[in-house]
Formats: C-alpha cells, sequence, structure tokens
C-alpha cells in the first residue's frame, strides 16, 4: 500500500521576495503612527460574573460560544486583529471490512489570527495570518481501513503545530491584483469545490492524486510550504491563480513527512519547484444585468489548472539499472525522473433554485484530475463527483444534504509490479458517501455521515484481503 505523505526538499528563490515584503512590513510600521490607545478604563475584562453571564446569553443567541471573549476580541479590534477559534470533533468506525472494525474518535482545534495593516497602522491592502492546529485522536484510515482514500479530512498525526504563516498584500481600490507570501497551504485555494467542502472525506478536499503522488502529500493540512501566490482579476467573471512553492512540505524523504516536521516551524528551504497555475470562471458576477422577466440565472464555477513539481521521483516498477524491482537480483534503488505534473479541472453548477424561497437549492459538482506519467506515480487518475441540497427542508436554511463520490485509479506500473511480485493487482478504490449538515445553533452543526468503499486499497491484501468497508459517524463543528 502506498504512503500518501512522502517528503523531498525545497528551493531558495522566495528567501528574497520574503525579505522583501519584511522590509515593507518594517518601514511600514516605522512611517505610520501607533495603534489608537483605549480609553481610559477600558479593557477586555467585563467585569465581575459578566464573562459567565456573557456566555450564558451567547449560547442561545451568539455566533459562537464565547461571544466578545469577555471583551477580548473588540479590544483585539481596536488593533486589527480578528481571531478564530474552532473544534471539530467526530467518532467515525467501521461496521463492516477493514482489518477489524471498531469506532474511534479524533479531533481538531484550529486557531487563526488575522491582522489588517489598514486597521492596525495605516498600511492599506494587507491582512498578515498565522493559524495553528491542535490535532488530538486517533486515526481511523489507518487504524482499521488501509484505504487510499481517508475516511475524515481532519485524520493526521497527533500533535501542535503551525500551519499557515503568510503576508498577502493588495494592489489597487478595486482589489484586482494581490500577492502572497510565506508559509502556504494550496488546500485553501487551489482545486477547491466549493460544493465538496460539505463532505467527510479526505479526498473532497486536497484530491487523491497530488495526496499520493506529490513530496510529502504536498502542501495541503495538516502540512504547508514556503511559496508565492498571485491572483489576479482582469474581469469580475474571472480570476487567475499563480503559485511558486517548495517543492516539498519537508526535508526528508524517509518516514512519516508529518514527524519529519513535527511542528510545523521546519521551513526548509532547499530542493525542488512546485508551479500552480488555476484558471477560474464564475458567473453570474455582482451586477450582471437582467431584463425585467428574465429569471435569475443558477451559479457556476467552472476551473482549470496543472501543476508542475521539479523534484525527483522514484520509478514504480524499475531499478536504476532497468531491472524491474520484483527480480531478486535487483539493486533495490528505484529508477529515478526529473519532474512530475498533472492537469485538473474543477466544476460547480446550480442546477435548481426554488422561486419561493432563494435558499433552496440543488448543486451537482465534479473534480478529475489525471497525469500521463504513470512510470512514477502510484496514482494516475482521480475523481470527485456530487450532489448537494442546501435547506432540503422547508425553513431550515442553513441545512445541507449530500450525496458524493471517489474514485483513485492505481498507474499501470505499479499494478505490473504486483503481478511481477506475484501479488494480486491492485487497480481502483472507490468510495460513496452520504452526509447531513446539520445546523444545530448558530455555533454548533452536528453532521452524520455514512460512507461505503469499494476494493479498499485498491485491492490491497494483508494477511487476507480487505473486504467492502462500511464507515458510520458523527462530526460536529462548534465555532468558539
Amino acid at each position: 500500500m502506498y504512503s500518501s505523505q512522502t517528503a523531498g526538499r525545497r528551493f531558495g528563490s522566495i528567501v528574497s521576495k520574503a525579505s522583501f515584503l519584511a522590509c515593507a512590513w518594517s518601514a511600514a510600521a516605522i512611517a505610520a503612527p501607533p495603534p489608537m490607545a483605549m480609553p481610559a478604563g477600558q479593557n477586555f475584562h467585563v467585569g465581575p460574573g459578566g464573562c459567565g453571564q456573557e456566555i450564558i446569553q451567547g449560547l442561545a443567541h451568539s455566533t459562537n460560544v464565547l461571544g466578545s471573549m469577555c471583551g477580548l476580541r473588540p479590544f483585539l479590534g481596536q488593533y486589527g486583529i480578528s481571531l478564530g477559534l474552532t473544534e471539530t470533533s467526530e467518532l467515525l468506525g467501521n461496521a463492516t471490512g477493514g482489518t477489524h472494525q471498531g469506532f474511534d474518535y479524533e479531533g481538531l482545534t484550529t486557531l487563526v489570527l488575522q491582522m489588517d495593516t489598514q486597521r492596525a497602522f495605516g498600511w492599506y491592502g494587507g491582512t498578515l495570518n498565522v493559524s495553528g492546529l491542535q490535532i488530538h485522536g486517533r486515526n481511523l484510515s489507518a487504524d482499521n481501513l488501509q484505504t487510499l482514500q481517508t475516511a475524515s479530512g481532519i485524520e493526521a498525526d497527533r500533535g501542535t503545530r503551525l500551519w499557515e504563516l503568510w503576508y498577502q498584500q493588495n494592489f489597487g481600490r478595486q482589489d484586482r491584483l494581490d500577492i502572497k507570501v510565506g508559509q502556504q497551504s494550496l488546500d485553501q485555494e487551489f482545486m477547491v469545490s466549493q460544493n465538496a467542502l460539505l463532505f467527510v472525506n479526505t479526498m473532497f478536499g486536497w484530491p487523491m492524486l497530488p495526496s499520493a503522488d506529490l513530496p510529502g502529500g504536498g502542501p495541503a493540512y495538516p502540512l504547508s510550504a514556503l511559496g508565492a501566490r498571485l491572483r489576479a482579476r482582469p474581469s469580475d467573471a474571472w480570476t487567475i491563480l499563480a503559485g511558486v512553492y517548495n517543492g516539498s512540505p519537508v526535508t526528508n524523504t524517509a518516514g512519516d513527512p508529518q514527524q519529519q516536521n513535527a511542528h510545523g516551524t521546519s521551513f526548509p528551504l532547499h530542493g525542488g519547484t512546485l508551479a500552480i497555475l488555476e484558471a477560474q470562471y464564475a458567473y453570474p458576477t455582482l451586477g450582471t444585468m437582467l431584463l425585467a422577466d428574465e429569471p435569475e440565472p443558477l451559479a457556476r464555477v467552472y476551473k482549470f489548472g496543472l501543476w508542475y513539481d521539479s523534484e525527483n521521483f522514484a520509478d514504480q516498477e524499475f531499478d536504476n539499472t532497468g531491472m524491474s524491482l520484483a527480480n531478486p537480483a535487483s539493486s533495490g534503488i528505484p529508477q529515478e525522473h526529473r519532474g512530475d505534473w498533472a492537469v485538473y479541472a474543477v466544476a460547480d453548477q446550480m442546477i435548481w433554485q426554488s422561486s419561493i424561497e432563494s435558499d433552496r437549492t440543488v448543486s451537482v459538482f465534479i473534480r478529475p484530475m489525471w497525469t500521463p506519467l504513470a512510470d512514477r506515480n502510484q496514482i494516475d487518475f482521480s475523481v470527485n463527483a456530487g450532489l448537494t441540497i442546501h435547506e432540503p427542508f422547508e425553513h431550515r436554511d442553513d441545512d445541507t444534504f449530500g450525496l458524493g463520490m471517489g474514485y483513485a485509479h492505481v498507474s499501470s506500473h505499479l499494478v505490473a509490479l504486483d503481478r511481477t511480485q506475484g501479488y494480486p493487482a491492485q487497480h481502483g478504490e472507490t468510495f460513496v458517501e452520504a452526509t447531513y449538515q446539520y445546523q444545530a445553533t448558530p455555533w454548533l452543526q452536528l453532521q452524520p455521515d455514512l460512507q461505503y468503499v469499494f476494493h479498499p486499497g485498491a485491492g490491497i491484501t494483508t494477511t487476507k484481503r480487505v473486504n467492502n468497508e462500511l464507515v458510520l459517524g458523527l462530526r460536529t463543528n462548534i465555532v468558539f
């Protein structure tokens, strides 16, 4: 079975860009006046007993559990700083199949701090972002399932780690152009299907193909990589994203990449380059003109992209002498190939909207990804698709139901190696998922979930073939 997290090296060209922004930041801090002081006697405490009463009231009316955090949030807001704290917890288990049956608890606490530089010290268009993760619990996919397409998007090694650390600068009052530099997780901007984000399975976020093929699994949760991203909006309908990042989120190619960079603070700056380009088309746009009797158009977003990584990639079938890795006389050292690339597309399309309640909608999505380089990749094709129904029941404005699927195809060279070694050949793995996101309160979501996996591990065999799996679970999302 493949490891979806491998490792690699970084490039050094970002250093000059990061240094430039650091200088600009320092200059702005020196030139601008200091933040306005709080009025005398005002602080982030609301008085004896006030915090408890505020929280009790917030449980019924606020969009977050802790409300103003005893005045901390408005205090930070005067300095242009916003604070977000969320907890995602879930209990997932396989009722059938897998290496054995059972349930695991897993949880993720996410802290995000952002500074608006204009409010902080008068520097227009700047945003500084710092986010951290606290990952707890166990990993059902590793413990029981042995699947390629892991069951939960929050599954990761336990630990506390820095996630993203970046500065973004907008140019022009219409925000047609912005640049982001620093430690970034690509799954926050690239290859994203908004409708797919409802689902629990990992592959509705960061797709299967880059998870398996990019060094270290690519710069995606819970990892990130140093780099620079340019975003341009030549028109209201079109957006262009272009990014250049280190070729791998970790330095060492051996072992678990999350352990190689256990706290997210290693910041390697050598190795190859990961370049990615994505074009996005959205309709309708703000200000779209309609005739008086013309129905409102159904929303749609289409994206087309490609990525290239200049790292070295190991051959899936042959060693460095051209002999099959299955041959007893083989050196055991895979042949290396320079560079890897893939293309992808994303389509989000609303197909129905209620004429009575505009929030009631039905949308579909699909996201295929393909690479022709089967000799150096474990997965050469993957696809996600599905349907979402927003407000499936009247007056449940914030509820969403989803039905989706994912498929991953094992490369022909890896299949050939399996056959040469006398193992049952891996081919493909498919899963389907049904989920319902219930908005219990403004700050709490409950999400029962069901997944069924066909050919776990693409037909991988341990002591015996892993049978199809029925995975049941419940996720909660709490906003503090």
